[in-house]
């Protein structure tokens, strides 16, 4: 994938999440994620910090398949997004080592577009092109 094509793919991985239609949002899903492709969210910080206190310290959660991808996606972009106050971008370099992809992103508020959190993806991609496995690390 040249450098303009992998941009592209990121650009579109953050877009998904900044989608308001539900049907381009959907489609969106299918076109980037392989249809049984997993995600995998390392928990906030205070998501960690309430399992340790239960004994549980290697907590991850998981999403597999365009369902549960699509539900995700909604999820993030009804609390994040849709109030209006604030965006999900590209944040730096995209960089592709074989069938892995990885760059960073940011919650980036409209008002001054100074990031307020943000994260690492890191996707392994499948055979045909779209995501087979999508690591997702919360804190920039």
């Amino acid at each position: 994938m040249p450098d303009t094509a992998l941009d592209a793919f990121a650009d579109r991985y953050v877009a998904v999440w900044n989608e308001p239609d539900p049907g381009a949002r959907r489609k969106a899903v299918e076109r980037l994620w392989a249809d049984d492709a997993l995600q995998v969210l390392q928990p906030p910080q205070t998501m960690r910090e309430a399992a340790e206190k239960v004994g549980m310290r290697d907590v991850v959660l998981e999403a597999r398949g365009h369902d549960a991808l699509e539900f995700r996606v909604r999820t993030a972009y009804e609390e994040f997004v849709a109030p209006g106050e604030a965006e999900f971008r590209v944040h730096g370099d995209v960089q592709r080592l074989h069938d892995v992809v990885r760059f960073s992103w940011a919650y980036v508020p409209r008002a001054d577009g100074e990031p307020q959190g943000g994260g690492l993806q890191v996707l392994l991609l499948a055979a045909d092109g779209r995501i087979a496995t999508d690591y997702q690390f919360i804190g920039l």
